[in-house]
């Protein structure tokens, strides 16, 4: 069914891109598919503070780039390099002595990132916050940014209770089925002290401006390139001389 869909697996062909950019043969596409989920739980874990939102790794013949998107380069980048530095080495490490480059790319706007969205839920309900609370802010914080539309799930053990459910808001418009919407997607688990709560979070952000400011986009139907045809020497059918008229045929008996 379509709501089962990952939006971003699904998107991947369209207007999305792999976090893992590298091609391997059969027998090293394991290897390395475990050592790039081994490299995200890692930065995951050493940067929990620093508001990551994703990873991507790509590989060369002996050397792999990690580029962290992260709304707090300054927490990453560490006084003076030294976390850099101490990440570049753990990693190399991992990887089997290949050399190491990171690069760290800046979220301008953090509150329209899923998972970044995600995460500040999460972090309210470990906090005790009530769910309904966290879930209304977090919308209308978004919202307020431009974002076209968004809707957070909460699954779990909402409020302490027993039995666990799944409640969700929704705001603005979420065409999951459509594939020219860059639904972006986050998923985050809050460690409370009822057991884990699911937060996952699918958001429209804002179509992104043209290219030359000047000249805006065309609306869908606009005929302005179309060479235009002067019909005006068009004779009516009412002026046709009885020569030009077209010819009767008789019926054969």
């Amino acid at each position: 069914m379509g709501q089962k869909v990952n939006p971003i697996g699904y998107r991947l062909a369209v207007n999305r891109d792999w976090r893992s950019r590298w091609y391997a043969s059969h027998q090293d596409f394991p290897a390395f598919l475990h050592g790039d989920i081994e490299i995200r739980k890692y930065v995951k874990d050493k940067l929990r503070q620093a508001a990551v939102s994703r990873v991507v790794i790509e590989r060369a013949w002996n050397s792999i780039r990690v580029t962290i998107c992260t709304a707090r380069p300054g927490v990453v980048i560490g006084r003076k390099g030294s976390e850099i530095e101490r990440m570049t080495e753990d990693i190399g490490k991992m990887s089997g002595g290949k050399s190491v480059k990171i690069d760290i790319q800046e979220i301008k706007t953090p509150e329209l990132d899923a998972q970044l969205v995600a995460e500040n839920v999460a972090l309210q309900l470990e906090r005790r916050i009530s769910f309904r609370r966290a879930m209304k802010k977090t919308i209308q914080a978004t919202m307020d940014f431009g974002a076209i539309g968004i809707k957070i799930r909460c699954a779990g053990r909402l409020g302490g209770a027993e039995i666990s459910r799944s409640e969700s808001f929704r705001e603005g418009k979420i065409p999951l089925h459509t594939l020219r919407a860059p639904i972006d997607y986050g998923f985050y688990e809050a460690h409370t002290m009822y057991g884990i709560i699911g937060v996952k979070v699918w958001l429209w952000k804002p179509a992104e401006a043209p290219a030359n400011p000047n000249q805006p986009q065309r609306e869908r139907g606009e005929r302005g390139d179309r060479p235009h045809r002067d019909r005006g020497d068009r004779q009516d059918r009412s002026e046709r001389q009885p020569d030009q008229a077209a010819p009767v045929v008789a019926p054969a008996h």
